[in-house]
């Protein structure tokens, strides 16, 4: 509440105050005066939000042929579950807006619907791509203009994840190579790799760690670059 709401509240409590007396004391005691006037910060939106936000976005990967290939993927922010759309070289808004229904179909059978959609301002996501989803009542965020403390972070941060821990280390062929190593690491980053926001767990856990076991057995996956260690059957 502002000083405003707050000196009301204690007229009708039959205190007499003045309204300025009530604006130090809340300067006084650190808080704004006036909070409703700056409304959350986009950090706070996020969170408070994140159970109902897809990011979205794009990035490049180029092969030992020195061709570009744009990799199109969604992130559920609440448990940072990463969806891969897919792989191309040719990244045309009605490949884009193609992608977007795919997503759709594949969220379609959650229990919570997504309600917003975050994006950049890049020209591949059309109007086609958006109607998509407000068609679904679902609000399109677009990231403000020379705004760098509303970019799109969670979706940044895991392609740094995933060049670091993977694409770093490996010569990619075509399309139907980077389609199928992505796929690979997606499911290992969806099913395994622990993340601190849950307490170590993996986007896709369900229900409480297992109990310890002294049996314990490696699996070796992409190639042997990532490891994933389970209790032995």
């Amino acid at each position: 509440m502002g000083y405003r709401r707050v000196h009301g509240e204690l007229v009708g409590l039959g205190y007499r105050i003045g309204a300025s007396t009530v604006w130090k004391i809340l300067r006084t005691a650190g808080l704004d005066p006036a909070p409703r006037r700056t409304g959350p910060t986009w950090r706070q939106f996020l969170r408070a939000q994140a159970h109902g936000i897809v990011a979205c976005d794009f990035f490049t990967v180029d092969t030992v042929t020195m061709r570009r290939l744009y990799v199109l993927f969604f992130l559920e922010l609440d448990r940072r579950r990463v969806h891969l759309a897919g792989v191309t070289r040719h990244p045309t808004g009605a490949w884009v807006t193609q992608q977007a229904r795919n997503l759709l179909m594949d969220l379609g059978q959650r229990t919570s619907p997504a309600r917003y959609l975050i994006r950049d301002r890049d020209t591949k996501f059309t109007a086609a791509f958006d109607a998509v989803f407000t068609a679904e009542a679902i609000t399109i965020l677009r990231i403000p203009v020379r705004a760098p403390v509303a970019t799109n972070a969670y979706a940044e941060r895991w392609v740094g994840t995933v060049r670091r821990e993977y694409l770093d280390h490996l010569l990619i062929r075509g399309e139907r190579h980077l389609a199928a190593v992505l796929t690979d690491y997606v499911d290992h980053y969806n099913s395994h790799r622990p993340h601190r926001s849950f307490d170590q767990r993996p986007p896709d856990a369900t229900g409480p760690p297992p109990q310890a076991s002294t049996a314990v057995v490696r699996r070796d996956r992409l190639g042997g670059l990532v490891h994933e260690y389970q209790q032995a059957a």
